[in-house]
């Protein structure tokens, strides 16, 4: 096997392993980890419009989030407001529940990522973070991601 093709099957392994961990850890809370996503996105810039929020997706990059977003405002968890700015767009932002939730989501996040810096530790992170960042620049989920990172 080639070093490259390696490389990208071990990328998929840990993303997938590290998406079913914290979907195991999510599921009591009855969110998904996309679902999850959004509550934290939403819980950090507090409000956002549709396309602001899809810009700074990972897990839809270059979709729209909308269907994402119904979903959590069904259940309770997000509110949409009519811009005061301009009327065609709509804010989104967490209710008292949704935010309530998105913070238990923080604590699930911050187990996994304590994880993930016990196997990390001996080991370069930042050297590892750069690459990666540069696999990823210029392609949609890279850009979502250099949004979120670079605010």
């Amino acid at each position: 096997m080639r070093p490259a093709e390696e490389f990208r099957y071990l990328v998929l392994a840990a993303q997938r392993e590290g998406n079913r961990l914290l979907g195991q850890a999510l599921r009591p809370l009855g969110v998904t980890p996309s679902q999850a996503e959004v509550l934290r996105i939403l819980q950090d810039r507090r409000s956002l419009t549709l396309n602001g929020l899809g810009d700074l997706l990972v897990c839809e990059s270059g979709n729209s989030p909308s269907r994402l977003v119904d979903r959590l405002a069904s259940a309770g968890l997000v509110d949409r407001r009519v811009s005061a700015h301009d009327r065609r767009h709509v804010e989104l932002s967490l209710t008292e529940e949704g935010l309530r939730l998105a913070r238990r989501i923080a604590a699930i996040e911050d187990d996994l990522y304590q994880s993930i810096d016990a196997a990390a530790e001996g080991h370069d992170l930042e050297q590892v973070i750069g690459f990666l960042r540069s696999v990823v620049a210029g392609l949609p989920a890279g850009q979502a991601l250099a949004r979120r990172v670079t605010r």
